[in-house]
Order: structure tokens, then sequence, then C-alpha cells
């Protein structure tokens, strides 16, 4: 075989490589996450009233995670997550408007992610379960 040939044979199997790689990897990113949609929890605080906590969840093409946060009970909504990642089974998310974090683990149905609030120096406990 001649070196130009090879070459040439060298150069067809890193692009047909590189085209066989990257298409899985676009779709991967293109797939809905498990943790995109809706979730809905209720907070404790004990001796206060409960609040009802809606988290949106939402993902780009390029699989980057963005999301809301509303509070149905108190007429709030549209409060923007500043901060999310998703490992699965682990979600992380931030809110610097509201002062308040979330650390929670998916179970393996994916239908419900248990954790932690944490706002205003408080750490509650909190379980979001998937809603249509």
């Amino acid at each position: 075989m001649t070196k130009r040939r090879a070459a040439l044979l060298g150069l067809c199997l890193g692009l047909t490589l590189m085209l066989g790689l990257g298409v899985p990897a676009i779709t991967m990113a293109a797939d809905a996450s498990p943790i995109v949609g809706n979730w809905e929890g209720t907070l404790d605080p004990g001796a206060r009233p409960k609040k009802r906590l809606l988290v949106h969840i939402s993902a780009a093409q390029d699989g980057t995670l963005s999301g809301m946060i509303d509070y149905p009970d108190q007429d709030m909504s549209g409060i923007p997550i500043t901060a999310i990642t998703y490992r699965e089974p682990t979600l992380h998310f931030e809110s610097n408007q509201i002062q308040a974090l979330y650390d929670g683990t998916m179970n393996k149905d994916k239908s419900e992610i248990t954790g932690s609030w944490k706002q205003g120096g408080a750490s509650l406990n909190l379980i979001l379960k998937r809603t249509p």
C-alpha cells in the first residue's frame, strides 16, 4: 500500500469514527434529561404555614439546564434558578433572588426527589414529586 493511499484510508477511517461518535453525543444532548419537567413539594416550617413549591426545569438543545420556582400559595412565580446541576441521581439548584438552595437525590423510577431546602439559615426536608 502506498503512503498516499494509507493516509487517505486513515483520514476516511478517522472521519467515520468522528461522525459515528458525534451522532450519539448530539442525540444524547437533545434527549430530555430525566430531571426536565415540573416538580411539586411542600415546605413545612413547623409553627408557620406550609408552603407549596413548584419547580420547573427545562433543558436547552445543548443540554444546559435552567429553571424557575413558584410559590402558588403566595402568588409568587417565575423566581429564577440561578445555578442548577444534575448528575444522576443528584440534583442541586440555587436561587440568588430568594437566597435558597436545594440538594436532593432522585429515586430509581425518576418520580420523586428527596432532599434538603436551605433558606434564611433554616434547613427543611423537601420531597419534590413529578407533576404532569
